[in-house]
């Protein structure tokens, strides 16, 4: 009796796995790997032309991120949830950004100062206009310079606060000689750069 009923059990099986491979190959596209939803297209990838200004505005909101990062940092120091090599690499990371943020401006000023001497030549502005932008990117390459003598001095503070960290370290049996030597090295380095 049990032969009676695996026989046509299997024959519905068989036409069930038949009938679905037909189906499969029905719905398979031209294309091996393609999806049938599409994901949607994206603004950035409709042009291989770098945005304008995209790099002052990646400046922008990196240092915007780092001084909300950098703004509680004290707070948590005080409570024990950061260590204060942490609190100082916040506020580094906080002078480096505005220094990049500041040499992307002067690199956009010139850029537009060269667009602006270009049509100066043919009569489109006036020299007075060329004036103002070019005062405009002598105070920005001022307050660029400005921004990179604070970062180097930061970054000289930094190295040289760790070296004494690493040392306390080694003293204290906890450190290792290696962990000093590179940072006496990175000071090194940095006071080379300075001069």
């Amino acid at each position: 009796m049990a032969r009676i009923f695996a026989l046509p059990v299997t024959l519905v099986a068989l036409a069930m796995a038949v009938c679905a491979a037909d189906q499969s190959a029905e719905n398979k596209s031209e294309e091996p790997d393609s999806f049938d939803i599409e994901p949607p297209i994206l603004k950035q990838n409709l042009s291989d032309e770098p945005l304008p200004n995209g790099d002052l505005v990646r400046f922008e909101k990196q240092l915007e991120r780092a001084k909300q990062n950098a703004a509680g940092a004290e707070r948590l120091y005080k409570i024990g949830v950061l260590a204060k090599m942490e609190v100082e690499q916040r506020l580094l990371k906080v002078i480096r950004f505005e220094s990049n943020l500041a040499d992307a401006r002067v690199a956009r000023a010139k850029e537009e100062l060269a667009e602006k001497e270009s049509q100066l030549a043919t009569g489109e502005i006036t020299r007075d206009e060329l004036e103002s932008i070019k005062t405009a990117l002598a105070q920005l390459t001022e307050a660029a310079q400005g921004a990179t003598a604070k970062r180097e001095h930061a970054e000289l503070e930094a190295a040289e606060a760790n070296l004494r960290r690493q040392q306390k370290l080694l003293k204290l049996g906890v450190g290792q000689k290696s962990d000093v030597t590179h940072a006496e090295e990175k000071l090194a380095e940095l006071k080379s750069q300075k001069n």
